[in-house]
């Protein structure tokens, strides 16, 4: 049985405390929610912090209407999949969210971890027994090459947050705060294309809050790949909204996870002044199989999981046309 290893953890009581708690100790502290993903990784000592910063008492989990939608990144999974207007209005963030895990996960887990959530990779995900058998990789050891593909520069391990390609596609904006204050950025410039420094948060920001635009005239979906039917990450995902504007498509947006190490948004201008025709999808779903980029480092075959991205693309897009 894999078992934790010795930590100190703090629960401080506002966000301004946990801020100054990172700061002070920058290299030896993280960081936590939910903690679905960070305290199975220290079980398997793939991240070691001596001081685990908790966010529970220090984030909101408000989920609240207005001018659009704002989540409060201590929001659990569970409570954005079940709710009404988030189900009603942004069916593609409820479709991500409620296929996240099981239910006991999505009890805990939040919507502030899921968009931060680590890369992954088989190379990575694996015990410590197992890695100092077959040698680690370059994501715990810099010293050491890519196990995926050893003449890469870069870690190649993969993003695979579900909510993130909806997030994306819903034009989410989310705010940021941290020694150097507050800030806003649009969620798809939270990441970068490495497995390892895989977000461009600066050091000790942390996710305060997201904010969805009105959905008026939106639909969108979420189509996700993964092994089984349940609990686990998908090894393609795609996200699709467009907006109608009388019978045509005003504006559309997609994005893909799980096909390279950041969820990345596709051009979906060909779908603009269109019902959604044929060619159009296709148009896209060509784009979108084009800029899925999957390596060797998860489950399903290269080849698999990108024609899955088209495929995926067409099947979204489609059914976006029958609800439009």
């Amino acid at each position: 049985m894999l078992r934790l290893p010795r930590f100190r953890y703090v629960a401080p009581g506002s966000l301004d405390e946990a801020i100054r708690l990172r700061a002070e100790h920058p290299d030896t502290s993280m960081y936590v929610a939910g903690g679905t993903d960070l305290y199975p990784k220290m079980k398997r000592r793939q991240l070691q912090p001596e001081l685990v910063i908790g966010l529970g008492r220090a984030t909101s989990a408000a989920i609240a209407n207005g001018q659009g939608l704002r989540l409060g990144a201590g929001a659990t999974l569970t409570a954005i999949s079940e709710h009404p207007t988030v189900r009603e209005r942004y069916g593609a963030l409820a479709d991500a969210a409620g296929l996240v895990s099981t239910p006991q996960l999505r009890n805990m887990g939040t919507i502030g971890g899921n968009v931060c959530l680590d890369t992954r990779c088989n190379w990575y995900d694996q015990s410590l027994f197992w890695r100092t058998a077959e040698g680690y990789c370059m994501k715990t050891h810099g010293d050491v090459v890519c196990r995926v593909a050893p003449s890469s520069p870069r870690c190649l391990a993969v993003a695979s947050a579900d909510t993130v390609p909806a997030l994306i596609a819903l034009g989410a904006v989310v705010r940021l705060a941290g020694p150097g204050g507050e800030r806003e950025v649009s969620l798809a410039d939270c990441y970068r294309e490495d497995g390892i420094r895989y977000l461009t948060l600066a050091p000790g920001e942390v996710v305060v809050e997201i904010a969805l635009p009105p959905a008026d005239g939106w639909h969108s979906t979420y189509l996700k790949l993964r092994d089984r039917g349940s609990f686990d990450f998908p090894i393609a995902g795609v996200a699709a909204a467009v907006r109608w504007d009388g019978r045509a498509v005003a504006e559309a947006r997609v994005a893909i996870t799980a096909l390279g190490s950041r969820p990345l948004a596709v051009d979906a201008g060909a779908l603009v002044g269109t019902r959604l025709d044929d060619d159009a999808i296709a148009t896209v779903a060509d784009a979108v199989h084009r800029a899925a980029r999957p390596m060797d480092n998860t489950s399903g075959t290269i080849s698999q999981r990108k024609r899955t991205a088209r495929v995926f693309a067409e099947r979204a897009l489609r059914s976006l046309r029958a609800r439009g």
